[in-house]
């Protein structure tokens, strides 16, 4: 069983046992793999209010109905009266999906953030799809190692990820670059080995 199949596993058993609403959806949603919280964010992008980039309790509901999980109508009441404690009728989409992030130590944040400066554009703050193509080492990967894929192929599954972003320009954020490794990062135990795995990545 690979690392990503194993998550998606252990976060179906995990949403059964969940004590808040916010947590069991976190736990759906990463039973959809490694790119999950980053394609769940893409869709709720997609969904917002330009003008002040909140979603209201009927659109969060219709967000979730649309990425495929399970999730009550009095579930999806109980997350937004969680989240929305002002009573003001909508909740901050880039707010949210910290909180729907998994948990990543300060070790982690730090690599994952050094990978992004070092790919990011200084003018724009972003990455393109066309120089992490560039920049991606696929050498080093297990399933390279192990000849189950090839390096062309693991490049074009990892860049899949990315492409079609929200306004389907080609560029990556931080925060989608972020939620991508935060799945990652739910994946593996132990900090030095994920630090090991995203300096190969991007040889830093």
């Amino acid at each position: 069983m690979t690392r990503e199949n194993h998550l998606m596993k252990m976060s179906a058993q995990e949403a059964h046992e969940a004590t808040s609403a916010l947590e069991k959806l976190r736990c759906l949603v990463l039973t959809k793999g490694y790119d999950s919280v980053l394609q769940f964010g893409k869709l709720m992008r997609r969904r917002e209010r330009e003008d002040n980039h909140t979603v209201t309790r009927d659109e969060m509901r219709a967000i979730i109905t649309e990425y495929g999980v399970e999730f009550s109508d009095h579930e999806v009441d109980d997350l937004f009266s969680s989240l929305d404690k002002e009573d003001m009728g909508a909740i901050n989409c880039e707010e949210f999906l910290i909180k729907l992030r998994p948990e990543m130590s300060d070790a982690r944040k730090h690599v994952v953030e050094e990978a992004f400066s070092k790919l990011a554009d200084s003018e724009d703050g972003v990455i393109s799809v066309e120089d992490m193509k560039n920049k991606f080492d696929a050498s080093r990967h297990p399933k390279v190692l192990s000849k189950e894929a090839t390096e062309h192929d693991t490049l074009m599954n990892f860049i899949t990820n990315f492409e079609g972003g929200v306004h389907d320009d080609g560029k990556v954020s931080k925060e989608e670059f972020m939620e991508y490794y935060s799945g990652v990062s739910k994946s593996i135990g132990d900090d030095d080995y994920f630090t090991t795995v995203v300096q190969n990545k991007w040889i830093l």
